[in-house]
């Protein structure tokens, strides 16, 4: 199976296009209150990959997966269980019934939890892509090179790499949408073409809709595309065993 088979459209079309794919994995609806760290779809359900696996955002940090709700327990326990352990996953009722009313002495250390290598790397503004452009600069290049495929060598393996596009606001959604595809194909093309297989890595593209900037039109075009810099990225997340 191809990358191309994994790429998806925009948070706004995401939804519909992987409705069926999702069909026979859980929902995971969450409260829309504050910074949500996972993709959702218009009823806010976290967005999933063919993988079964939650789509992280570039915002994504253990802390946010974290505080972040689906319903009473954070979104993590149904996405990253490991970030916030089962002891806080499990429902109150539940916890509250399974603590003794005097605490067992404890005999022996519990085993360590496995070391990870997951990480996250974003590639932004124009340091990384001129403005309208899906080409990779020699800095992203280094940054690909020093900061995903350098830190690849301390995993055991590697399960899987999502690779998602962004623009900044300025054009049609459908323009930004293919722009932001191509972006990630640029970024998983160069990894591959340094070794990394292809199968391991998913990309897609969300456009224009998660911006993390915003910027006045008042300021004139050439201003505000300076402005809209930070929007313009690709972030990479990987997640595998540490060695």
């Amino acid at each position: 199976m191809t990358a191309a088979n994994f790429r998806l459209a925009s948070a706004t079309l995401l939804m519909l296009a992987g409705l069926s794919a999702m069909a026979q994995s859980k929902d995971i609806v969450v409260d829309p209150k504050g910074e949500i760290p996972y993709a959702i779809d218009q009823r806010n359900v976290v967005v999933k990959s063919g993988a079964d696996l939650c789509w992280r955002t570039g915002s994504w940090t253990p802390g946010a997966a974290t505080e972040a709700k689906a319903g009473e327990l954070p979104i993590a326990c149904e996405c990253d269980k490991d970030v916030v352990g089962a002891d806080k996953c499990a429902p109150a009722s539940a916890r509250a019934a399974s603590t003794p009313a005097t605490a067992a002495p404890v005999t022996a250390a519990a085993p360590a939890a496995p070391k990870k290598c997951d990480f996250s790397v974003t590639l932004s503004a124009d340091d990384a892509f001129a403005f309208n452009k899906a080409t990779l600069s020699k800095s992203a290049k280094a940054t690909l090179d020093n900061a995903v495929l350098a830190k690849l060598d301390t995993c055991a393996t590697v399960n899987t790499v999502i690779i998602n596009g962004h623009t900044d606001r300025l054009g049609s959604q459908s323009y930004n949408q293919k722009l932001s595809e191509k972006r990630a194909d640029a970024v998983q093309s160069y990894l591959a073409s340094k070794g990394l297989k292809a199968e391991n890595m998913d990309t897609m593209g969300s456009g224009k809709t998660q911006p993390i900037k915003s910027c006045d039109d008042k300021l004139g075009r050439k201003k505000l595309i300076e402005c809209l810099a930070p929007n313009r990225r690709v972030t990479v997340d990987v997640k595998g065993p540490a060695k």
